[in-house]
Protein backbone atom coordinates (compact mmCIF):
# COMPACT_ATOMS: atom_id res chain seq x y z
CA UNK A 1 0.00 0.00 0.00
CA UNK A 2 0.80 3.41 -0.76
CA UNK A 3 0.83 5.38 2.53
CA UNK A 4 0.41 8.45 1.37
CA UNK A 5 -2.62 7.69 -1.29
CA UNK A 6 -4.04 4.60 0.26
CA UNK A 7 -3.98 2.92 -2.80
CA UNK A 8 -2.98 -0.60 -3.00
CA UNK A 9 -2.18 -2.26 -7.04
CA UNK A 10 -4.25 -5.64 -7.43
CA UNK A 11 -3.66 -8.45 -9.40
CA UNK A 12 -4.05 -6.66 -12.58
CA UNK A 13 -1.99 -3.66 -11.82
CA UNK A 14 -4.54 -1.69 -11.25
CA UNK A 15 -5.02 1.01 -7.84
CA UNK A 16 -7.68 0.64 -5.74
CA UNK A 17 -8.14 1.41 -2.12
CA UNK A 18 -5.90 -1.04 -0.03
CA UNK A 19 -8.50 -2.40 2.51
CA UNK A 20 -9.27 -5.04 0.11
CA UNK A 21 -5.66 -6.97 0.44
CA UNK A 22 -5.75 -8.62 -2.98
CA UNK A 23 -8.04 -11.19 -1.05
CA UNK A 24 -10.13 -12.86 -4.14
CA UNK A 25 -13.21 -12.13 -2.57
CA UNK A 26 -12.91 -8.83 -0.69
CA UNK A 27 -11.47 -7.49 -4.05
CA UNK A 28 -14.66 -8.90 -5.53
CA UNK A 29 -16.67 -7.03 -2.72
CA UNK A 30 -14.73 -3.88 -3.21
CA UNK A 31 -14.72 -4.05 -7.20
CA UNK A 32 -18.84 -4.90 -7.52
CA UNK A 33 -20.42 -4.07 -4.64
CA UNK A 34 -18.78 -1.55 -2.13
CA UNK A 35 -20.24 2.23 -2.81
CA UNK A 36 -22.67 1.04 -5.21
CA UNK A 37 -26.20 2.86 -4.62
CA UNK A 38 -28.53 0.31 -3.15
CA UNK A 39 -32.45 0.54 -3.31
CA UNK A 40 -33.02 -2.53 -2.03
CA UNK A 41 -35.22 -2.87 1.49
CA UNK A 42 -33.95 -6.60 1.82
CA UNK A 43 -30.03 -5.69 0.87
CA UNK A 44 -30.08 -2.35 3.00
CA UNK A 45 -31.48 -4.50 5.89
CA UNK A 46 -29.35 -7.30 5.60
CA UNK A 47 -26.34 -4.79 5.22
CA UNK A 48 -27.20 -2.99 8.36
CA UNK A 49 -27.74 -6.53 10.34
CA UNK A 50 -24.37 -7.81 9.53
CA UNK A 51 -22.07 -4.47 10.55
CA UNK A 52 -23.98 -4.74 13.61
CA UNK A 53 -22.71 -8.35 13.91
CA UNK A 54 -19.02 -6.96 12.87
CA UNK A 55 -18.83 -4.81 15.84
CA UNK A 56 -15.33 -6.23 17.52
CA UNK A 57 -14.73 -8.11 14.36
CA UNK A 58 -13.59 -7.33 10.73
CA UNK A 59 -15.51 -7.25 7.82
CA UNK A 60 -14.51 -9.93 6.35
CA UNK A 61 -14.64 -12.19 9.18
CA UNK A 62 -18.90 -11.14 8.32
CA UNK A 63 -18.33 -11.34 4.50
CA UNK A 64 -17.30 -14.77 4.60
CA UNK A 65 -19.78 -15.67 6.46
CA UNK A 66 -23.01 -13.70 4.62
CA UNK A 67 -24.12 -17.01 2.86
CA UNK A 68 -24.65 -18.99 6.26
CA UNK A 69 -26.14 -15.39 7.57
CA UNK A 70 -28.57 -15.46 4.89
CA UNK A 71 -29.48 -19.15 5.09
CA UNK A 72 -29.99 -18.54 8.58
CA UNK A 73 -31.88 -14.95 9.07
CA UNK A 74 -34.69 -16.23 5.87
CA UNK A 75 -32.98 -13.61 3.22
CA UNK A 76 -32.83 -11.19 5.72
CA UNK A 77 -36.64 -11.18 4.76
CA UNK A 78 -37.76 -8.27 6.71
CA UNK A 79 -41.24 -9.38 7.52
CA UNK A 80 -40.03 -12.75 8.16
CA UNK A 81 -37.43 -12.40 10.71
CA UNK A 82 -39.69 -9.96 12.14
CA UNK A 83 -42.18 -13.16 13.36
CA UNK A 84 -38.95 -14.85 15.12
CA UNK A 85 -39.65 -16.34 18.22
CA UNK A 86 -37.47 -17.26 21.15
CA UNK A 87 -36.97 -20.39 19.40
CA UNK A 88 -35.34 -19.40 16.02
CA UNK A 89 -33.02 -17.10 19.07
CA UNK A 90 -31.82 -20.61 20.16
CA UNK A 91 -31.36 -22.40 16.66
CA UNK A 92 -29.60 -19.17 15.61
CA UNK A 93 -27.00 -19.73 18.93
CA UNK A 94 -26.92 -23.45 18.04
CA UNK A 95 -25.47 -22.34 14.42
CA UNK A 96 -21.45 -22.39 14.08
CA UNK A 97 -21.84 -20.66 10.66
CA UNK A 98 -23.20 -17.22 12.01
CA UNK A 99 -21.35 -14.81 14.96
CA UNK A 100 -23.06 -16.63 17.71
CA UNK A 101 -24.06 -13.77 20.03
CA UNK A 102 -27.07 -13.29 22.16
CA UNK A 103 -27.38 -10.28 22.19
CA UNK A 104 -26.50 -9.20 18.20
CA UNK A 105 -29.14 -12.09 17.09
CA UNK A 106 -32.12 -10.87 19.58
CA UNK A 107 -31.81 -7.27 18.25
CA UNK A 108 -31.70 -8.64 14.35
CA UNK A 109 -34.65 -9.83 15.33
CA UNK A 110 -35.86 -6.80 17.04
CA UNK A 111 -34.80 -4.23 14.16
CA UNK A 112 -36.60 -5.94 11.56
CA UNK A 113 -39.64 -5.29 13.45
CA UNK A 114 -38.39 -1.65 13.53
CA UNK A 115 -37.63 -1.73 9.94
CA UNK A 116 -41.32 -2.84 9.13
CA UNK A 117 -42.26 0.28 11.46
CA UNK A 118 -39.53 2.78 8.91
CA UNK A 119 -40.92 1.19 5.73
CA UNK A 120 -44.51 1.55 6.82
CA UNK A 121 -43.70 5.19 7.53
CA UNK A 122 -41.65 5.75 4.40
CA UNK A 123 -42.77 3.71 1.91
CA UNK A 124 -39.86 1.75 1.81
CA UNK A 125 -36.82 1.54 4.25
CA UNK A 126 -34.94 2.64 1.20
CA UNK A 127 -36.52 6.10 0.99
CA UNK A 128 -36.39 6.36 4.82
CA UNK A 129 -32.29 5.56 4.68
CA UNK A 130 -31.96 7.66 1.53
CA UNK A 131 -33.63 10.91 2.55
CA UNK A 132 -30.29 11.32 4.81
CA UNK A 133 -28.10 11.33 2.06
CA UNK A 134 -25.38 14.24 2.78
CA UNK A 135 -25.45 17.10 0.14
CA UNK A 136 -22.59 17.92 -1.27
CA UNK A 137 -21.53 20.54 1.52
CA UNK A 138 -21.61 17.74 4.16
CA UNK A 139 -18.73 16.22 1.95
CA UNK A 140 -14.86 16.61 1.29
CA UNK A 141 -13.60 17.97 -1.71
CA UNK A 142 -11.06 15.08 -1.79
CA UNK A 143 -11.27 11.49 0.23
CA UNK A 144 -8.77 10.46 0.79
CA UNK A 145 -6.44 8.30 3.25
CA UNK A 146 -6.31 10.70 5.44
CA UNK A 147 -9.68 12.14 5.58
CA UNK A 148 -11.22 8.07 6.11
CA UNK A 149 -8.91 7.91 9.27
CA UNK A 150 -10.22 11.23 11.17
CA UNK A 151 -13.61 10.45 10.26
CA UNK A 152 -15.13 7.27 11.58
CA UNK A 153 -18.27 8.86 12.02
CA UNK A 154 -19.75 12.16 10.47
CA UNK A 155 -22.47 14.38 11.50
CA UNK A 156 -24.98 12.52 9.36
CA UNK A 157 -24.37 9.12 10.75
CA UNK A 158 -24.98 10.67 14.12
CA UNK A 159 -27.80 11.75 13.05
CA UNK A 160 -29.21 8.46 11.61
CA UNK A 161 -27.80 6.38 14.44
CA UNK A 162 -29.85 8.76 17.34
CA UNK A 163 -33.16 8.71 15.15
CA UNK A 164 -32.53 4.94 14.85
CA UNK A 165 -32.07 4.27 18.52
CA UNK A 166 -35.01 6.72 19.10
CA UNK A 167 -37.04 4.28 17.32
CA UNK A 168 -35.74 1.23 19.21
CA UNK A 169 -32.95 -0.28 16.99
CA UNK A 170 -29.94 -1.50 18.75
CA UNK A 171 -26.39 -1.73 17.39
CA UNK A 172 -26.28 1.00 15.11
CA UNK A 173 -23.78 3.27 16.76
CA UNK A 174 -22.71 6.27 14.16
CA UNK A 175 -19.72 4.19 13.91
CA UNK A 176 -21.57 1.17 12.50
CA UNK A 177 -24.04 3.42 10.47
CA UNK A 178 -21.22 5.23 8.53
CA UNK A 179 -19.72 2.08 7.23
CA UNK A 180 -23.72 1.10 5.96
CA UNK A 181 -23.66 4.64 4.08
CA UNK A 182 -20.24 4.05 2.58
CA UNK A 183 -21.15 0.24 1.49
CA UNK A 184 -24.71 1.12 0.08
CA UNK A 185 -23.84 4.03 -1.96
CA UNK A 186 -24.85 7.32 0.10
CA UNK A 187 -21.50 8.34 0.40
CA UNK A 188 -18.67 7.25 -1.71
CA UNK A 189 -15.49 6.80 -0.44
CA UNK A 190 -13.62 5.01 -3.05
CA UNK A 191 -10.10 6.86 -2.43
CA UNK A 192 -9.05 9.17 -5.35
CA UNK A 193 -7.29 7.38 -7.82
CA UNK A 194 -9.23 4.43 -7.01
CA UNK A 195 -10.01 2.28 -10.43
CA UNK A 196 -14.16 2.39 -8.95
CA UNK A 197 -14.23 6.03 -7.69
CA UNK A 198 -15.35 7.04 -11.12
CA UNK A 199 -17.71 3.65 -11.72
CA UNK A 200 -19.42 4.46 -8.68
CA UNK A 201 -19.83 8.17 -9.00
CA UNK A 202 -21.10 7.48 -12.54
CA UNK A 203 -23.57 5.12 -10.50
CA UNK A 204 -24.56 7.61 -8.54
CA UNK A 205 -25.34 10.23 -10.71
CA UNK A 206 -27.69 7.95 -12.91
CA UNK A 207 -29.33 6.45 -9.63
CA UNK A 208 -33.02 7.29 -9.13
CA UNK A 209 -33.02 8.02 -5.24
CA UNK A 210 -36.24 6.35 -4.05
CA UNK A 211 -38.94 8.73 -2.39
Amino acid sequence: MDEKTGLLAGPDGIARCFWHGNLPDYLHYHDHEWGRPVADDRRLFEKICLEGFQSGLSWLTILRKRENFREAFAGFDIDKIAAFTEQDVERLLGNAGIIRHRGKVVSTINNARRARELADEAGSLAAWFWKFEPGPDERPEIVDLAHLRANPTTVVSVRISKELKKRGWSFVGPTTVYAFMQAMGLVNDHLEGCVCREQVEAERKAFKRPK
